[in-house]
């Protein structure tokens, strides 16, 4: 016990903290009369009693958080609290199993937005609200939240955000102290929130569908309160909107906080990854626009632009949300919007997969492994826009894509061993390891995940979660390095 005390010391204090994260929906429940008030009371008392008995049972034990700790620590909120996310869908859907409810609030918290409900339209404001909210706190991470908070409860938190944001990071701290950093991450995030909920209400939606959908958006989770999505809405005004939301949460969250502290554009400009990513979606757009436009899906190029903008944007930052049935497009557009969904986004953004900044540092090494053939003597710095990136980091990212590449190939061969067909396994794997939302055909976005089995939503329930935690923070607990003293 004594080894483990700070952990789950910790542990039950975060779930202390989430408790209290269901007193929104408590609300909405009470004052809309939706008939869920009981559901919220009793999810409450008992993620709230299980943290305290937690924490009494530990807190006496002192010692230090270690690096090691921060891995196991990380790994495990991200796995229990999903467990106890699902109180009031179990509650107030008896018949839905744990393995779907579980499934449900895995994606919600690490804003996957695939889902195995349907009749979203029919649940009521309260549960639909607490599925976004899920979307929105797993955006940023509540982990980075626990770290503004921690403090002030005499826990240090710079070995969990170290264990949370793994890979290279082009700002390791924007402030002296990481408490400060994470207040002013979310401060941004906040604020870019309430732009969002504005804008949304703007453009026709009213205040819960504003607030959802930009919870959903700032999360790039993608959960949507209709089983038609934003499709739903049948508005070019509300896609554009979102559309912009989307680029914007797809990019680093450290250069929207720089930007804001010195009120200028131009730090943006000096972002080789933000540079890339805008590049790389806007040109896809415009490309797979002309591709289905000639391919006859439709007639107009207009409205081809209109389609192909959301739904590619919207894979492509792995959020998730769907306007159209796109699985009905040529192969070539749908895979080469699943390839965006693997390699667009940034780093320190809300969106999963490789990263822009490993994509680019593998490109960028890949062409100085072919100058080396012609010039084997050459002294070639690999470089990120000016900065020179050491080798070390290099080596750190090929090992990520090849470990990246290999999950993604395993899983697929293990869907495929339990009968689901190869398009949908693949599709079902990238979609939860880059936590992207729909995949194609059985999981496409005329459809969701519920035809899986329970053996293949767990297999997509381990896929989002080593996708969002970044593969090594949780299978570095499976090396016997890890366990050795």
């Amino acid at each position: 016990m004594k080894k483990l005390a700070p952990v789950v010391t910790t542990l039950g204090l975060v779930l202390m903290l989430f408790s209290f994260t269901m007193l929104l929906p408590l609300l909405v429940a009470w004052l809309t009369e939706d008939g869920a008030v009981t559901v919220y009371d009793d999810s409450i008392a008992v993620t709230f009693v299980s943290g305290l008995l937690m924490w009494l049972a530990s807190h006496r034990i002192k010692r230090e958080l270690a690096a090691r700790d921060g891995y196991l620590l990380v790994s495990l909120i991200w796995s229990v609290l999903p467990a106890f996310a699902t109180l009031p869908l179990l509650l107030h859907l008896p018949n839905l199993s744990f393995t779907d409810a579980y499934f449900e609030t895995m994606s919600g918290l690490t804003t996957t937005g695939a889902t195995v409900l349907t009749g979203l339209d029919h649940l009521p404001k309260s549960i639909n609200l607490w599925r976004h909210q899920l979307n929105w706190m797993g955006g940023m991470g509540i982990i980075v939240l626990a770290v503004a908070i921690f403090p002030l409860l005499g826990v240090g938190g710079m070995q969990l955000y170290k264990a949370e944001t793994p890979g290279p990071m082009k700002d390791d701290k924007l402030t002296p102290r990481i408490t400060e950093t994470a207040k002013n991450l979310w401060l941004v995030y906040v604020a870019i929130t309430l732009a969002c909920i504005l804008s949304l209400m703007a453009v026709g939606l009213d205040w819960f569908e504003a607030t959802c959908h930009a919870f959903a958006v700032m999360g790039l989770g993608g959960f949507s309160t209709h089983d038609a999505s934003v499709g739903y809405f049948n508005s070019p005004m509300v896609e554009y909107v979102l559309i912009l939301f989307m680029l914007i949460a797809g990019m680093n969250f450290a250069t929207h906080f720089l930007a804001w502290r010195g009120k200028s554009l131009r730090v943006y400009l000096a972002d080789a990854e933000a540079k890339a990513f805008l590049l790389l979606v806007l040109g896809s757009c415009m490309g797979i626009t002309w591709y289905v436009w000639m391919k006859g899906v439709y007639a107009d190029f207009w409205v081809a632009l209109r389609y192909v903008s959301f739904n590619l944007v919207s894979l492509a930052t792995d959020c998730g949300f769907v306007s159209t049935d796109y699985n009905a497009w040529p192969p070539f557009a749908t895979f080469w919007m699943l390839y965006l969904s693997c390699v667009s986004v940034s780093s320190g953004s809300t969106g999963g997969g490789i990263k822009m900044v490993r994509t680019l540092l593998t490109f960028n090494q890949a062409m100085r492994e072919m100058s080396k053939q012609i010039h084997p003597a050459a002294v070639l710095p690999l470089r990120l826009g000016k900065q020179v990136v050491e080798n070390h980091i290099v080596f750190a990212v090929q090992t990520f894509v090849l470990v990246y590449c290999t999950m993604v190939l395993f899983l697929t061969l293990i869907l495929m061993f339990s009968g689901l067909d190869l398009v949908s396994s693949t599709s079902a794997v990238i979609a939860c390891i880059n936590n992207a939302g729909p995949g194609l055909n059985v999981v496409g976005p005329a459809s969701n995940f519920s035809p899986l089995t329970d053996f293949q939503t767990w297999v997509c329930t381990f896929a989002m979660l080593v996708g969002r935690l970044e593969l090594f923070t949780l299978l570095v607990l499976f090396t016997p390095a890890f366990w050795k003293k």
